[in-house]
């Protein structure tokens, strides 16, 4: 009998070294890949959201007396128009947030009730331009294209008249509530705050 059996031939054991290099190499690759689709898919989706555009909002308050012109939504988190838009606004503040501010208004808190009146906001989202001093320039509901949206801004930061300045486009239909949803036995509600 020879010490060189079929079974450990030197090719035998090459072919069998280069399949398990190849079929390491694949799962590698297979890994690598898998990694950087899943974090790719995560950073866009988490990227612009209704949440992050909220957090980074400058408060009312502020806005109307800081000097700058702003950029009111009013917006609901269960909104499927807001959600499409957050990348478009998320792009609009990086590029514009030194020059105005942004301000992110829920609906769905009734601490913006008169804010919600005063603008008559029956669909969402729905934009309020504000000049330098917080008064009201123009107003804009539902879906707008980027491009419309900058052009506005530009036109708000130049203190010049806005081309869009009645703009319409897909809305998500709101109705704010007469008054606000609070326990009005609570003895210090003193009642209704509004009155019909």
């Amino acid at each position: 009998m020879s010490s060189d059996s079929p079974i450990n031939s030197p090719e035998k054991l090459e072919s069998t070294f280069g399949k398990r290099l190849r079929n390491f190499l694949i799962v590698m690759v297979a890994i690598a890949l898998s990694v950087s689709l899943f974090l790719g898919l995560r950073t866009e989706t988490t990227s612009a959201t209704l949440a992050k555009l909220s957090e980074t909002s400058t408060p009312l308050e502020v806005a109307v007396s800081n000097g700058k012109p702003s950029l009111v939504e009013f917006y609901a988190d269960w909104c499927t128009v807001c959600q499409k838009m957050a990348p478009d606004i998320t792009q609009l503040e990086t590029q514009y947030a030194d020059k105005m501010n942004f301000v992110m208004l829920n609906v769905d808190n009734t601490k913006w009730l008169p804010e919600m009146l005063k603008y008559r906001v029956d669909g969402i989202p729905h934009f309020v331009f504000l000049s330098q001093q917080g008064e009201t320039i123009a107003q804009a509901i539902g879906d707008q294209p980027r491009t419309i949206m900058a052009n506005n801004l530009e036109a708000l930061i130049t203190g010049s008249s806005l081309p869009y300045a009645q703009a319409s486009g897909k809305v998500s239909k709101f109705s704010a509530p007469a008054a606000p949803t609070a326990n009005q036995n609570d003895p210090r509600s003193h009642g209704s705050q509004v009155v019909n």
